[in-house]
């Protein structure tokens, strides 16, 4: 089985946490921005990356490391684990409500794939990152101790 280092950005705004759902698989849930580790990039440095790739926000910096967990993908038919490791990531100036951006370079189409459209929004921690869709929420515990919630 092939394992893949992933990463997972809760990104913050004061007590509010951003997730987003694919406009056009509605079934994919509620999730964070996250994605693959490109050979040799320090995982947090990936995190902020993805993080700005999938949300269209630039004003991010980098916050802490919460945890990692290994999640086995042959329940969809793909023999891989992924090795999700989650990080803290800050937005420094208000940001819109609400906003839908599109991926251009998801690690999991082939090069030059039609865009992926993603609507964003905030929820209030810690209530609101219940919803999470694939074990994400893991680390919230983490997240709400770091800020102080």
């Amino acid at each position: 089985m092939i394992e893949r280092l992933k990463v997972l950005a809760y990104v913050t705004y004061g007590n509010r946490l951003l997730v987003f759902t694919h406009t056009d698989s509605p079934e994919a849930g509620i999730q964070v921005p996250g994605g693959s580790v490109e050979p040799d990039e320090p995982l947090d440095e990936a995190a902020l990356r993805e993080a700005v790739e999938e949300t269209g926000l630039t004003n991010l910096r980098p916050g802490v490391f919460l945890g990692d967990d290994r999640r086995d993908r042959s329940i969809y038919g793909m023999d891989e684990i992924h090795h999700r490791h989650f990080y803290h990531v800050y937005c420094d100036e208000f940001p819109q409500e609400t906003w839908r951006h599109y991926e251009y370079t998801a690690s999991d189409r082939p090069a030059g794939h039609e865009p992926i459209p993603f609507d964003f929004y905030w929820v209030n921690l810690p209530d609101g990152a219940s919803q999470l869709s694939y074990n994400q929420d893991a680390f919230i515990p983490q997240l709400i101790a770091q800020l102080g919630l």
